[in-house]
């Protein structure tokens, strides 16, 4: 555990990551349709985890008891090596993330966004835990140990190619958030890094991220 491999990437070196999922409807986020068809079109994900009655489910909000297992999204992947971004909603799932991630032998994943005791703990675990650097939090949390970067930017566009740069030259892996999950206009923020390889993009147009990065006129 703990190696962190990144091959599900397209022609342009870009690794696309559909947010909760490719879907077509609100309703189809973090759902068993839209992480399927996300898999089911080479693409990674990220997806939301967090717990009810001892097991972990997908759900960016409360949980209400009828949401799809963890366990059964690591089964639909079905051995594919494709990115899973696991955005953790609370403390104290460590332990049995990192035990489905070894029953089902997926390392190609990275944990964020969770409290600053739960990433000192993840980090003891060995779970890939990537910090979060943003317009908000300038200073990135536990940075020397951290796998790689969840680069954000709530109000502003504020980072290009040479932030993103440094932070690959220092050995870290970068997912950018794209800003239309912030419903910014995004096209001209894909252009800073057209050309670059090696990072992850999170969108919620996986499939017109893919056409537009493989298309290096």
């Amino acid at each position: 555990m703990g190696q962190f491999s990144h091959q599900t990437i397209n022609k342009s070196g870009f690794t696309i990551l559909c947010h909760r999922g490719y879907w077509q409807t609100i309703e189809e986020q973090n759902t068993k349709t839209s992480i399927s068809r996300a898999f089911d079109n080479g693409f990674g994900i990220e997806t939301d985890l967090r717990d009810i009655k001892g097991k972990i489910v997908i759900s960016h909000n409360m949980p209400q008891g009828n949401e799809m297992l963890f366990e059964d999204l690591l089964k639909l992947l079905d051995g594919r090596d494709l990115t899973l971004a696991l955005n953790i909603k609370a403390d104290g799932m460590a332990d049995e993330i990192k035990r489905l991630l070894e029953k089902y032998n997926v390392s190609n994943y990275f944990t964020f966004d969770m409290s600053i005791p739960e990433m000192v703990y993840q980090h003891k675990t060995g779970l890939n835990v990537f910090t979060g650097f943003s317009d908000i939090v300038p200073e990135p949390i536990m940075y020397e140990q951290a796998k790689g970067v969840w680069l954000d930017c709530f109000n502003s566009d504020w980072f290009g190619e040479a932030e993103i740069q440094n932070l690959l030259n220092q050995d870290k892996k970068v997912c950018i958030v794209s800003p239309d999950l912030h419903k910014r206009e995004y096209k001209s923020v894909w252009e800073k890094y057209k050309n670059m390889n090696g990072i992850m993009l999170c969108t919620d147009y996986p499939m017109e991220a893919e056409v537009y990065f493989n298309d290096k006129t």
